[in-house]
């Protein structure tokens, strides 16, 4: 069970509010751990099992990106103000209201990676270390990938979603229950759906603004704002020690994630031979394990004063 918080609340940001939620001490001594969820256009809910973080003396930061969960909605914008520089610009200033802005690690996933990764780019002062988890390095790959996966469903499902699509019957049950098959094999394989991914899972449809405009109806259909959005050329740019972290079964394939693996030159990657895309809820022990062990290098690496080589990834390999 996640941890009950030690404050939540709202920062402005501009003329909105960024809903955060803490667990543990965010001004001891060991940097806060900023969780940067998915979608975009999904909330914190589904990444609370990090605060068992908290329990081995990382403070846990949450928050909720504009235009969903508790932050401020906004139902009337449109793709000219959805953009990848505005959710950068919420993830600054939230640290920067919380004081912490000098010492914190970042955890994206999905979406949330990408953002993440952008946000090192910068450079900043306070970063210490930065965990990329099932987050593609560009939306062209994705797609691509998207396709490869969805060969190999049943050819009864593959018939269904194309039947649908073709129609633009994105609602239908039949459309959802054969999405469903693909969300069983390659997003969540624990079932029933663990309680905080379903919440999540709801709150986009309750809010699907920035869902729809930045990404599109589903996983195979990336039209939104993002459609051609890559971040593989600025990787070089990241001096960060990073971890990434996939899933055997996940929709973020090898291929979408391995320029994260060439371009970061201070990087390891950890499979997760048991889970999809949600290897904190599917292999939650190991998970925190791993989580707990990167975080210790980065404690040993600023004691140090030096960079620490950091492993080679399992089963992967630069060559």
């Amino acid at each position: 069970m996640p941890l009950e918080p030690s404050a939540k609340g709202t920062v402005p940001f501009g003329e909105y509010r960024t809903w955060y939620r803490i667990t543990g001490d965010i001004h001891a001594d060991r940097p806060a751990v900023v969780v940067v969820h998915g979608g975009p256009g999904s909330t914190h809910d589904y990444l609370l099992q990090l605060t068992e973080l908290a329990e081995q003396g990382w403070p846990v930061v949450h928050y909720d990106q504009l235009g969903n969960g508790g932050s401020t909605h906004l139902p009337n914008k449109g793709a000219e103000f959805w953009k990848v520089d505005l959710f950068a610009a919420e993830l600054a200033n939230l640290l920067s209201e919380l004081g912490i802005a000098d010492n914190y690690v970042l955890f994206g996933q999905s979406w949330g990676g990408l953002l993440a990764a952008k946000h090192a780019m910068t450079r900043p002062a306070g970063l210490r270390g930065l965990v990329v988890a099932n987050s593609p390095a560009s939306y062209p790959l994705w797609l691509s990938e998207m396709a490869v996966l969805r060969a190999q469903l049943p050819p009864d499902v593959q018939e269904t979603l194309l039947r649908h699509e073709a129609a633009e019957t994105f609602e239908s049950p039949e459309y959802l229950a054969a999405m469903r098959v693909f969300y069983d094999r390659h997003v969540c394989r624990i079932l029933p759906w663990p309680r905080d991914f379903l919440s999540s899972f709801m709150e986009i449809y309750n809010d699907p603004t920035v869902y729809y405009t930045m990404n599109g109806p589903n996983e195979f259909h990336v039209i939104g704002t993002l459609k051609d959005w890559s971040i593989i050329d600025e990787l070089d740019a990241i001096r960060t020690p990073t971890l990434l972290i996939s899933g055997k079964y996940d929709e973020a394939t090898p291929v979408t994630m391995q320029p994260y693996f060439d371009r970061i030159p201070n990087v390891r990657w950890e499979i997760f031979e048991n889970s999809s895309h949600c290897p904190h809820l599917e292999e939650s022990d190991r998970f925190t394990e791993v989580m707990v062990g990167f975080l210790k290098e980065l404690a040993q690496r600023d004691e140090l004063a030096q960079p620490t080589a950091l492993a080679q990834p399992v089963g992967e390999s630069r060559s």
